[in-house]
């Protein structure tokens, strides 16, 4: 079913949205600056000129930038009043460069941002510096800014916490920020060229009574100076404990948030505390801010911080717990949070359960990716966390979100449906297709068979079409039906396509309801009454398997099957088998599927088997023993015997996409091996990528040159290579029997040659001798090629990228005709012409 909502009533409630919430952050922008201020100079820009309708990035490999593209051809000009750019939106109208003045509260409203220009523009500021100095920029509300030509990321929810550390020069600096409905911009003169900010701490609860000597949090450090700082100490200080925890190292002109160990087993009564942290280079003291830790009781809601396994940093959960009064056995409650929520706010909206323990993940931030990509693996790491911590009854796992969560939930719900026994999405919508946010929208369709690639890519997050795998667990849909946010139609939707085929499904709108009408917006009664009423049945019952896969990747096994392989990547897999153990056999169909795994333990050992699938050739089989398992392949329309895939071949812990090695504890490294000016794109492009993850992800990344990387101190690591294979010093090393090769001014793609200095790559390859890792290369053939690869929508939630992709730097003018080769790697990582599409 197709919602369809009037695109104007769409763009008011858009706009009426923004505003408000704007207006809200700009009070506690205000009031955090008023708490939090630097011992520092500070200049508010309040004038500037403002142009729209010129650039295009969101949830796709696709981006327009019309600016960036003249900024990198240098043939921008220095815009005045009326100026042209030389250039026409979207509805054919000039683009011109128009004043523009703050308020009293230095706030630019770009009204043209909402108005009109057909799309997203720039506001250009300059500072006049009367030598060269050190600065720290610090804007709210855009989406990210060239200074000087330096790309840096933006705040575009107006958070009000990002510090970069820029360098000035002497006379005339250019500011171009890539610009949103409201900002505030400044710069701000340190005192100190290292210090602390506490702005945006990652805090842990005391729950009395616990072991509390081993806390962590999280805080940042800012580096504005030029050496890079190593061997640095944090000293915290709470309840008359001190502990010290080493500072990794952190390159010049940029931040980084840092764990510090903390022991609170000093405090025993619930209240606010002070806990002073210190930064410390040997014995000298470079800076000292405060903290406040709270202490909770036992019973009260609280966070919990834990190191991710994606990249090392700090995260936190948020728990409601269990009821002393606990009947057994225990539940375990998942929920996912809206878009601007902390994962506290959303534990807290929940009452105590006397059967459950109710654990809310982060999504990494309170937007963070839309429950999809870094997201779903942080709700994963929670889980797992939980299940550790908690012990709840392996039956009683439930889900269930609101807003952005019902998205999560509706998300998470259809990607690992063996893993709860029931799902409530609370105002949810159920894909980015449907409805976006800041990043925008999936495209329906590509208008060309490259664009159709590429969209692809982001199938995973169609939740619509992987809506059978709700079959075996409880679903109750629960929505306001006057919700203003988020149509109450999408309910609908799910409902009705539910209808066709759920037996199991409870529906229930709200009357009067808007998007929030209190904490039975999420606690409602009735859903946790549903919940009781169901389990997670054993393997062992489910004698019926119906399963949907856009990658094995992200999603392989349902019960006691695994899509191990496709036929093409990431389109949808779908297996459909009935298992009939009186008999021995196992029948039915499968689509899209090349490799599967199944599990034959319920027939026990020394049973002989028979499977028939697709109606082809029937497979005998005698199990081996009582936890025996058996791989199928599919070849010339025949079903086979085979073995487990080898490491180096593509599987479920490593089946590509560009994105997927930005996990396992990524570390950035950067080419120093090129011209200075190719040098300086590469340190410049990982620290950009570090401050955007950094924003989007809570993040914290190790960002090292090329001749401090070595496989064996960074094993077990994925690796992120910017600079081709001149500029790159680990680039052949990792990169050995690719078939992909960037070097100055040469792309080698097998049999394929492109010649030239602006062309751009990104591309993903295993790392050799191990089971997981890869590497992700962020290359160009000379400067204009990396320029044009300095985009980093990936970071986007759901945004979609192949294995591989190969652009010009055209591209970011002219469109998709300019990419020049896109798609995947075949099961066995060899480059073969089924599975891209070459642009001459």
């Amino acid at each position: 079913m197709q919602v369809y909502v009037p695109v104007l009533l769409r763009y008011k409630k858009f706009k009426s949205t923004v505003m408000n919430k704007l207006r809200s952050a700009i009070v506690l922008i205000s009031l955090f600056l008023s708490l939090h201020s630097f011992a520092q100079d500070e200049y508010y820009f309040t004038k500037g000129l403002s142009a729209n309708g010129i650039h295009r990035y969101g949830r796709e490999a696709l981006y327009s930038d019309r600016l960036a593209y003249q900024l990198y051809t240098n043939t921008l000009k220095q815009p005045v009043d009326g100026g042209s750019l030389g250039i026409t939106n979207n509805r054919g109208q000039e683009i011109k460069w128009q004043a523009i003045k703050a308020d009293s509260a230095n706030r630019f409203i770009n009204r043209g941002f909402f108005f009109g220009g057909g799309g997203g523009g720039y506001i250009y500021f300059t500072y006049d510096a009367d030598k060269e100095k050190t600065a720290i920029l610090n804007i709210s509300g855009n989406s990210a800014v060239f200074l000087n030509g330096e790309l840096h990321a933006g705040d575009p929810y107006s958070s009000g916490w990002l510090y970069i550390p820029v360098k000035l020069k002497k006379g005339l600096n250019e500011l171009y920020v890539r610009s949103g409905g409201a900002m505030i911009v400044k710069l701000l003169f340190p005192k100190k060229p290292v210090q602390l900010n506490t702005g945006d701490p990652t805090l842990p609860f005391i729950v009395t009574g616990e072991a509390n000597n081993s806390l962590k949090a999280a805080v940042v450090v800012i580096n504005a100076s030029t050496e890079l700082i190593k061997n640095y100490r944090l000293k915290s200080f709470i309840g008359g404990k001190e502990v010290i925890t080493m500072v990794p190292a952190i390159p010049p002109m940029s931040t980084r948030k840092v764990i510090v160990e903390l022991n609170g087993e000093g405090i025993t009564a619930k209240g606010e505390y002070a806990c002073t942290v210190s930064l410390m280079n040997k014995e000298k003291l470079i800076d000292e801010k405060q903290i406040t830790i709270e202490a909770v009781n036992p019973n009260e809601q609280y966070s919990k911080t834990f190191v991710s396994n994606i990249d090392g940093s700090l995260q936190y959960y948020a728990v409601t717990p269990q009821t002393p009064s606990a009947t057994k056995p225990s539940a375990l409650f998942l929920s996912v949070h809206g878009a601007g929520v902390e994962a506290i706010g959303q534990a807290r909206a929940y009452k105590q359960k006397d059967w459950g323990t109710l654990v809310a993940a982060t999504n990494r931030r309170p937007r963070g990716f839309n429950w999809e990509d870094w997201g779903r693996l942080d709700a994963l790491e929670v889980l797992a966390i939980a299940k550790e911590k908690f012990k709840p009854d392996p039956a009683r796992i439930y889900l269930t979100g609101h807003s952005m969560g019902g998205h999560g939930t509706w998300f998470l719900g259809a990607t690992y449906p063996d893993m709860w026994a029931a799902i409530a999405p609370c105002a949810g919508y159920p894909t980015l297709k449907g409805y976006g946010s800041a990043d925008g929208l999936i495209p329906e369709t590509g208008a060309t068979p490259m664009e159709q690639l590429l969209l692809r890519t982001s199938n995973q997050s169609d939740v619509p079409k992987l809506a059978t795998n709700y079959k075996q667990a409880g679903v109750y849909i629960f929505h306001g039906d006057s919700d203003r946010t988020v149509s109450v139609n999408y309910a609908r939707q799910m409902k009705k396509l539910l209808a066709d085929f759920h037996k199991d499904m409870s529906y229930y709108e709200y009357p009067g309801g808007e998007h929030w009408f209190g904490n039975h917006s999420v606690d409602w009664n009735p859903i946790f009454d549903y919940f009781k009423w169901h389990t997670i049945a054993p393997d062992s019952a489910m004698n019926n398997i119906d399963f949907i896969t856009a990658s094995p990747g992200i999603s392989a096994k349902y019960r006691w099957i695994s899509i191990e392989q496709q036929i093409q990547p990431l389109q949808y897999s779908r297996i459909q088998l009935t298992r009939n153990k009186k008999k021995n056999s196992i029948s039915g169909s499968t689509e899209n599927i090349a490799l599967l795994k199944i599990k034959l333990e319920d027939f026990g050992g020394n049973a002989g088997i028979s499977i028939t699938l697709d109606s082809l050739n029937t497979i005998q089989y005698v199990t081996k023993g009582e936890q025996d398992s058996i791989f199928l392949a599919k070849k010339n329309n025949q079903w086979s015997i085979a073995g487990k895939p080898a490491e180096t071949e593509k599987n479920p812990l490593r089946y590509g996409t560009f994105k997927e090695p930005f996990n396992y504890r990524m570390v950035f490294v950067y080419g120093t091996k090129g011209t200075a000016v190719e040098n300086k794109w590469s340190f410049d492009k990982a620290r950009y990528d570090a401050e955007t993850w950094y924003y989007r992800g809570n993040g914290a990344v190790d960002i090292i040159a090329d001749k401090e990387y070595s496989p064996e101190k960074y094993t077990g690591r994925n690796v992120i290579i910017y600079g081709n294979a001149t500029t790159n010093g680990i680039y052949n090393t990792l990169l050995e029997g690719c078939p992909i090769r960037i070097e100055r001014n040469k792309v080698t793609a097998g049999n394929e040659t492109m010649e030239g200095q602006d062309l751009a790559a990104y591309f993903v390859w295993p790392v050799k001798n191990s089971a997981f890792n890869s590497v992700a290369v962020i290359a160009g053939t000379g400067l204009p090629g990396m320029q044009a690869a300095n985009a980093n929508q990936y970071f986007a939630g759901a945004s979609g990228f192949p294995d591989f992709m190969i652009f010009s730097l055209e591209m970011i003018q002219t469109g998709v005709k300019e990419i020049k080769l896109a798609g995947f790697f075949d099961n066995n990582w060899k480059l073969s012409a089924d599975y891209y599409i070459l642009n001459k």
